[in-house]
């Protein structure tokens, strides 16, 4: 503890001394610590969503118009012509639903895979968590989800879809589709850094990803046998999950459920063996 004295009053202040050690365990997380600087997470997070709407004309609308003319698109195109079913549901609240906690995870891969190469000269000059840099990009998209919630359940009264006990379920597929975006984000954010190939193939990835995700389509058209390989993708089980919880649709299996959960965790363990192996030189790097 240092000993300072106040220009101002003249009185010996004591200083804590801050040590900074070199993590032990390379998954060790050091929740101490983060929780130590819960402000600064809040304070990125909240930069993130006031520098996405700065000097906008339509400011948050876009947040209700990205989902809604997308789910419109895919009602004329996969509803309309293709004729997918919808699992006895208005096609447009069956995509709406689907497209809710897959925005908030496409979001988040979006704004968290380059946030550390954006905050380079935040994390070069000052110490602080690393790992809050990603985790505030992806907790900024959570308004983004409860402003389009809003307009799913204005959709749901018009068109007369009662609540159902199923809907107690939802917290858990969002927090299902929160794990995997920060476990998908650390990978990439990391991997950024050094390899700044990540950062452009991130939007192919993310449209590949969409259309292997039964986003615009029902579990039901994949043959039986074929879909404990498809539950592979973590999307699977968070979409079709959160579906199920507001619309009742009758995809979503119990298979389905625990294979999309363990590749969550898979996802999120392996990104933070990845980012705390690697962290130590991102301010040489970056």
């Amino acid at each position: 503890m240092s000993v300072e004295k106040d220009q101002k009053s003249g009185v010996i202040v004591r200083q804590p001394t801050v040590v900074i050690e070199p993590s032990r365990g390379r998954l060790r997380l050091n929740l101490k610590e983060i929780w130590a600087y819960r402000d600064l997470l809040f304070i990125l997070a909240g930069r993130d969503v006031k520098l996405r709407y700065k000097q906008t004309f339509l400011g948050v609308t876009w947040v209700i118009l990205q989902p809604l003319v997308t789910a419109i698109i895919f009602t004329v195109v996969f509803g309309g012509f293709a004729r997918l079913p919808s699992d006895g549901q208005p096609y447009i609240l069956f995509v709406f639903a689907g497209l809710l906690p897959w925005n908030l995870f496409s979001a988040s891969l979006s704004r968290a895979g380059g946030s550390l190469v954006g905050n380079a000269n935040l994390i070069s000059k000052i110490y602080f968590p690393r790992v809050l840099v990603p985790l505030a990009s992806v907790g900024a998209v959570i308004i983004d989800f409860f402003v389009a919630l809003a307009v799913l359940i204005v959709l749901m009264l018009i068109y007369k879809i009662s609540p159902t006990w199923n809907m107690l379920a939802a917290p858990f597929f969002l927090l299902l589709a929160l794990m995997t975006a920060m476990g998908v984000s650390l990978w990439i954010s990391a991997w950024s850094v050094y390899y700044r190939d990540f950062m452009f193939a991130l939007p192919f990835v993310i449209q590949a990803w969409t259309y292997a995700s039964p986003v615009a389509y029902a579990m039901s058209i994949v043959p039986e046998k074929w879909r404990w390989v498809i539950s592979l993708n973590p999307a699977v089980g968070f979409v079709e999950g959160f579906r199920w919880s507001l619309l009742g649709s009758n995809g979503l299996t119990i298979e389905m459920v625990l294979i999309s959960t363990f590749s969550s965790l898979f996802f999120l363990f392996g990104g933070l063996l990845v980012f705390r192996r690697i962290e130590r030189g991102f301010a040489d790097v970056i």
